[in-house]
C-alpha cells in the first residue's frame, strides 16, 4: 500500500504546467537526484516548504512586533529544548528498531 499524498498533491490534484529559468549547474545538480517526473515533484515539495516558511517568518514578525524580539537567552533555551527534542526522536526510533512491536 502506498503512503497518502500530501494534501494538494495527490493523483487527482489540477496541476498546470510552467516555465521557469534556474542556472544550468543547479539544474544539473537536481536532475542528477530526480527522475523528469520527479522533478515536478521535487520542485512542489520545495515551493510548499518555502512557502509555509515564509508564513513562519510572517508569525514571528508578528509576534515579535507584539510581544518585542526573542532575547539571546530564549533563543538558547529554544534549541536546547530542540536538541532534547531530537534526541527523545532517535531514542524512540532505535527503541522501535530493536524492539518492534513494543511503545517505546
Amino acid at each position: 500500500m502506498r503512503p497518502a499524498d500530501p494534501p494538494g498533491t495527490g493523483p487527482r490534484t489540477a496541476t498546470r504546467k510552467i516555465t521557469v529559468t534556474i542556472p544550468e549547474d543547479f539544474l544539473e545538480e537536481i536532475r542528477s537526484e530526480t527522475t523528469e517526473r520527479g522533478m515536478s515533484a521535487y520542485f512542489t515539495e520545495v515551493l510548499r516548504l518555502k512557502r509555509k516558511r515564509d508564513r513562519l517568518r510572517e508569525l514571528v514578525d508578528w509576534l515579535e512586533e507584539e510581544h518585542g524580539p526573542v532575547t539571546e537567552g530564549e533563543h538558547t533555551a529554544a534549541l536546547r529544548e530542540l536538541e532534547d527534542l531530537d534526541t527523545e526522536h532517535d531514542r524512540r526510533r532505535t527503541t522501535a528498531r530493536n524492539h518492534p512491536g513494543e511503545d517505546p
